[in-house]
């Protein structure tokens, strides 16, 4: 894995060795919602007043999701919900700028434990509103849209309203095909935001080393026709073609047979999963749905797939569903897909 930056002028910076193979016990993931919409619409604005001197490359003012904020400092306090956040926050160095995370849904990656478990966890969810007031915030990084739940009190203009500035990872804002150009400006996004581009610049340039890496060990092998199995009996909760992994599937030398699907997740029926005669099922792991192994035994189970080649071959690659998002491990999930289609070519 990478080495996270320190927070400091002077740190090391070292890229992990691109590890082509499949890593499916490596994380075990815990709850997520999925929305596809963002958490507020509008356009506010606000400005974090800074003390003292002014700040280097500050002012900056950042657009997102429909929400402009200005910050004449960087946040000190800053409050993350759900997970993906967090870690890009801690890769980046920026520990002693968050005050409480909360809905930790994986294993959190080893390099970043330690630092991670510094952090108060303010709720297994997500916090109420309250909950994240008390903690002091100047900001709130939410990972998916339900970190801002108007119903649930804790809509982007209400944090506003109390003097708090939000920001939402940017894919749920709405747009088309997520794709690893979303992760990388995330991260360029998030530094500008704390005044700390160049560590951005050099995570990015791990992380898009590694992918390409990936992509041109696989580049003239056959594609190979994907199924993403998130959950579900009834009928199939799988990636849609707005999701990341989508994209991840593509650079890893596969294709996901519902990149049709409008969406970054949607319900298709097993019989649409039979027609499209995937080769290999991806299986999302995280906790909630269900494990890994009831998962594939479910699969084997059916006697509808039975002729379905991933089913018949048992042909099963499994990523930690936190791997698939805009965030610092999607870049490492092309790798363990392009070992798992490709097994022999990765050799």
């Amino acid at each position: 894995m990478y080495n996270a930056i320190s927070d400091s002028p002077q740190f090391p910076f070292l890229g992990r060795p691109l590890a082509l193979r499949v890593t499916a016990a490596v994380s075990v993931l815990a709850a997520v919602l999925l929305t596809a919409a963002c958490g507020s619409s509008g356009e506010t604005q606000r400005n974090h007043k800074a003390s003292g001197a002014p700040h280097q490359g500050f002012p900056v003012t950042i657009d997102n999701c429909g929400v402009r904020t200005t910050y004449d400092a960087p946040p000190r306090r800053v409050v993350t919900i759900h997970q993906h956040p967090a870690e890009l926050m801690l890769a980046l160095g920026l520990k002693n700028r968050m005050v409480g995370t909360a809905f930790p849904d994986s294993v959190v990656l080893p390099e970043l434990r330690k630092d991670f478990e510094a952090v108060p966890e303010l709720a297994e969810r997500e916090p109420s509103f309250e909950t994240v007031l008390d903690a002091e915030p100047d900001l709130v990084y939410g990972g998916y849209g339900s970190a801002f739940d108007e119903k649930e009190g804790r809509s982007r203009k209400a944090f506003t309203d109390a003097g708090i500035d939000t920001y939402l990872n940017r894919e749920y804002c709405g747009k088309k095909q997520v794709t690893m150009r979303d992760t990388y400006d995330e991260i360029r996004t998030i530094g500008k935001i704390f005044g700390v581009s160049d560590r951005a610049e050099k995570l990015v340039s791990t992380l898009r080393d590694e992918v390409d890496e990936a992509a041109s060990a696989v580049e003239s092998e056959p594609e190979v026709t994907v199924f993403v199995y998130d959950s579900g009996d009834k009928t199939a909760f799988t990636a849609g073609g707005k999701s990341l992994g989508t994209e991840l599937i593509r650079l890893a030398g596969g294709r996901n047979v519902f990149a049709d699907l409008d969406g970054v997740f949607g319900d298709v029926s097993w019989e649409q999963v039979v027609d499209r005669k995937p080769e290999v099922i991806a299986i999302y792991d995280y906790a909630g749905a269900g494990s890994v192994e009831q998962k594939k035994k479910f699969l084997l189970a059916q006697s509808a797939l039975a002729d379905v080649p991933a089913v018949k071959n048992e042909r099963f690659v499994v990523l930690p569903l936190t791997a698939t998002l805009v965030g610092i491990r999607s870049a490492y999930a092309v790798g363990d897909l392009a070992g798992g289609l490709h097994p022999d070519a990765l050799r």
